[in-house]
């Protein structure tokens, strides 16, 4: 079965509505010449409000916000402190992630190409907690064979394959960037592979596959960044500290209080280096997403009439969408972290002897 390539493991959530919050505005952009640490972090806990995958994480990030003008701050400091690891611990029990499973697969599988995976899913999201832990264990997979069997017995999509849909697979398991794609796209032409593998792609593996990668990517920038958010923060504020100490210093304890400073910036160097990075290539690799899903839009656009193409032709633009607010999210992001690094690598020129 296709789906053994995909990671579509329960807590895997595309596409899902985050609660309304019609009071909350985006917050601008930093732009200032005086570097606004709140700014940024409203910024940053606004995009988990709106495009984390996690249904807690979201409605916890919604909270933050949503509080008064005069504590927000505080409320979204809080947040990325104690309430964004609870929120992702929550996140991970199997309640939560069975929950944003089914509404992955409901996003993902359309009721027109994949009736019985999304009447599944949507049974199972309106029957409670046992409901949502049988089609995470076994229904998924139970419905998915059950839509195969169909489409088999129909036999248009597979009447309608052509070589140039077998080649687009190929060049999809060869060069897309996202890696659950090209997983995808090799199994459904592994040897043994036959005709109804490759519809299977079509109809909703790739789909499903492209929207494991954007939240692979998601997730693990997210967590990253909360491991060392608030540890940096606080060493910046000891390295800072340290530097007004050794200006402030003179005679014999000038040269130590400077060694002091010195290494104090070092620890921050070395704990920012890594999220810099992180988001650097997220960017890049969202730029990357985000121009193969523009080419993979004009395909379906000329394939129209190929009965096959019509489900990567409903998903092709909001992948588009979301992979371009995901690189926007993720150069805003590299942008702190590299401010905090090149502020962290200065004191420390300044400091050294």
């Amino acid at each position: 079965m296709m789906a053994a390539a995909l990671v579509l493991a329960p807590g895997v959530l595309a596409g899902a509505v985050a609660p309304a919050q019609a009071a909350v505005r985006a917050p601008a952009v930093v732009r200032a010449a005086v570097f606004d640490q709140a700014a940024v972090d409203r910024l940053y806990v606004y995009y988990l409000a709106k495009y984390d995958h996690r249904s807690l994480v979201r409605t916890a990030a919604w909270n933050a916000l949503a509080g008064k003008p005069d504590q927000v701050d505080a409320l979204v400091a809080r947040f990325l402190k104690s309430g964004l690891p609870y929120a992702i611990s929550r996140s991970e029990q199997l309640a939560a992630r069975n929950a944003d499973f089914a509404r992955r697969v409901l996003a993902t599988h359309t009721a027109e190409f994949a009736p019985e995976v999304h009447a599944a899913a949507q049974f199972a999201l309106a029957s409670g907690a046992a409901a949502l832990e049988v089609f995470a264990r076994t229904g998924y997979a139970e419905a998915k064979e059950r839509d195969r069997t169909a489409r088999e017995t129909a036999g248009e999509q597979a009447a309608a394959l052509s070589d140039a849909d077998r080649e687009f697979v190929v060049l999809l398991r060869d060069t897309d960037p996202g890696p659950q794609v090209r997983a995808a796209a090799g199994l459904a032409l592994r040897a043994e592979a036959t005709e109804a593998d490759v519809v299977e792609f079509f109809a909703y593996d790739w789909a499903a596959a492209a929207a494991v990668d954007l939240r692979t990517q998601q997730v693990q920038c997210a967590d990253l960044d909360m491991a060392w958010r608030e540890q940096v923060r606080t060493l910046r504020a000891t390295a800072e500290a340290a530097h007004r100490a050794a200006l402030a210093a003179a005679g014999e304890a000038r040269e130590q209080a400077r060694v002091t400073a010195a290494n104090a910036w070092r620890l921050v160097i070395d704990r920012a280096r890594p999220v810099m990075n992180t988001w650097d290539a997220a960017a890049e690799n969202a730029d990357r997403q985000a121009e193969n899903w523009q080419r993979v839009a004009a395909a379906a656009a000329e394939a129209a009439e190929n009965p096959n193409w019509d489900a990567i032709a409903r998903t092709a633009g909001t992948n588009v969408q979301q992979w371009t607010v995901h690189g926007d999210a993720a150069a805003e992001q590299a942008a702190y972290w590299t401010e905090m690094y090149d502020t962290a690598l200065a004191g420390e020129l300044d400091m050294r002897p």
